[in-house]
């Protein structure tokens, strides 16, 4: 299994999203932890804008912990996306491919040219 480069896994709960996460723009993965504390990717996504209030959105979902990671503009969060949504594809819930940043409709996917 690919890993993750992000902080966490945390309990997903708005007071841990709230002690963690900042409003900035970022990636994360929804999952769970096994009894040997390895993470299982269940959701990959992220949020242009504000990571904080993303993670919220999906509090009453269903899915245990969280992991983020920020990155420094919206580009970068749509490669790491990319990346992330490759890595665990057969694994996770996501079945559309990651949207491109807006303004942006001319880039093409590293992984797979969407």
């Amino acid at each position: 299994m690919p890993s993750i480069d992000m902080k966490g896994p945390y309990f997903l709960t708005k007071e841990n999203i709230d002690a963690n996460v900042s409003k900035l723009i970022g990636n994360y993965v929804l999952g769970f932890s096994d009894e040997n504390n390895e993470f299982y990717v269940q959701y990959v996504g992220r949020s242009d804008k504000n990571l904080n209030k993303r993670l919220k959105d999906h509090i009453d979902e269903g899915y245990i912990e969280f992991a983020f990671s920020y990155c420094d503009d919206e580009l970068e969060a749509y490669f790491t996306e990319c990346q992330n949504y490759h890595d665990h594809y057969s694994t996770i819930d996501n079945n559309i491919h990651p949207d491109k940043p807006n303004g942006y409709d001319f880039l093409s996917c590293p992984h797979c040219e969407t």
